[in-house]
């Protein structure tokens, strides 16, 4: 099982070959937004609100 590296350099060629053709970017971004919205939110959790508003 450990004695053949074909299943480890399948699984390198893999990602490489997913980085070159560009279709991960689209994930990068989507992840770069998702975060960002998160900390968005987050920013707004943290900052108090006046309370007069009843």
């Amino acid at each position: 099982m450990y004695d053949n590296p074909a299943a480890p350099a399948a699984a390198g060629l893999g990602s490489g070959t997913l980085a070159m053709t560009g279709a991960g970017d689209l994930f990068w971004f989507a992840l770069a937004a998702f975060a960002l919205v998160a900390l968005g939110m987050a920013v707004k959790r943290i900052v108090p609100v006046r309370g007069g508003k009843s």
